[in-house]
């Protein structure tokens, strides 16, 4: 379908400046953009993209002031980047499955809402709650007793341990894995000998969990996964683990059993975080840092490994790259102190 400048603008209550009638069909990235298409600019360093581009319409924050003419209508939003947003969410025009596809299995004793949909190869034991407008999709494997809430996707292969319970709007990517069993071993005289893990994991409320993600479960209690919370794939949260509302995590994030993680928090890719401490809300852990203690301050950025606050981590940096030159001029002195 086409859409005009006038009819987008409309949906995203923004103001067209050029041709209102410009019509377009598809989406494109800005450094990509071709007639017939939209995109935008959120970012600044992508700015010099838009005198260049061929998209017909290009989406900019109110504040956007070019230093250049622009061919492309412009529609100006208060914030470009999530007014595309909504407009991606609009144009997915993915159609909601329904009903059993065979072969599947749905245990006699699960009690499943009339519209969920249920792919092949999907097995629901037994005990098993699912709400309104789930979608369970082929190859997916829920286990005794587990509830799963209203309009969640569970794409193919997913798998979800006995016992846990998965609250609405919320969204499993493939091969993900939530409930397994927590690393627990006692160390004996004879080897490692395995703890029960007899916990669960809950996911609250608008939780997404990417491919391959891990969410062990609980040794007694549960993990618990606060609402909001978006996983990236290739994390692992450990056993007794409880990450705070609306926190949001990079690719092959680890943490370690019952850490804490405040709301709000950000973790950049391949963090990695000790067991048993605490990090404070609006914590922003840059990637690849290691947090092995406790982070008791809110609001601070951490990088580095041990993680250090930004300030601190910045002028250790500094020193660092000079090392090569420190010791040369060490050596120079303990060589001249010699000659003397």
């Amino acid at each position: 379908m086409e859409y005009t400048a006038k009819q987008i603008a409309g949906f995203i209550n923004g103001r067209v400046e050029g041709d209102e009638n410009v019509a377009v069909n598809a989406i494109s990235r800005i450094e990509e953009g071709t007639s017939g298409t939209l995109s935008f600019l959120g970012n600044p360093k992508y700015e010099e993209h838009i005198y260049a581009t061929s998209a017909s319409i290009v989406l900019v924050n109110n504040d956007f002031s070019p230093t250049k003419p622009i061919n492309s209508t412009l529609i100006r939003v208060e914030n470009a980047y999530e007014a595309f947003t909504q407009l991606l969410k609009a144009l997915d025009n993915r159609s909601k499955k329904t009903g059993r596809e065979e072969p599947s299995f749905v245990h006699p004793d699960a009690q499943v809402a009339e519209d969920v949909y249920i792919g092949a190869f999907a097995y629901i034991s037994a005990g098993v709650v699912i709400g309104s407008g789930t979608q369970v999709y082929p190859h997916t494997f829920v286990g005794e007793g587990t509830k799963i809430g209203n309009d969640c996707i569970l794409y193919s292969g997913v798998k979800i341990y006995h016992g846990c319970e998965i609250g609405n709007k919320v969204t499993l990517h493939s091969g993900s894995v939530i409930g397994a069993d927590g690393f627990g071993f006692a160390n004996q005289e004879a080897g490692f000998d395995k703890v029960p893990q007899i916990g669960n994991v809950i996911l609250e409320d608008n939780v997404e969990v990417g491919a391959n993600t891990t969410i062990d479960r609980a040794t007694i209690g549960s993990t618990i996964i606060r609402k909001g919370v978006k996983l990236d794939n290739l994390i692992m949260i450990g056993h007794n683990v409880e990450v705070g509302e609306h926190t949001v995590m990079a690719a092959q994030v680890g943490v370690a059993g019952s850490t804490k993680i405040g709301r709000k928090c950000m973790f950049g890719g391949q963090v990695g975080v000790a067991g048993h401490i605490t990090v404070a809300e609006n914590s922003i852990i840059g990637a690849q840092a290691g947090v092995n203690s406790s982070i008791r301050k809110a609001d601070g950025i951490w990088l580095g490994g041990p993680a250090i606050e930004i300030g601190n981590f910045r002028k250790s940096a500094i020193l660092f790259k000079n090392l090569p030159q420190m010791e040369q001029r060490l050596r120079d002195l303990e060589r001249k102190n010699k000659e003397e």
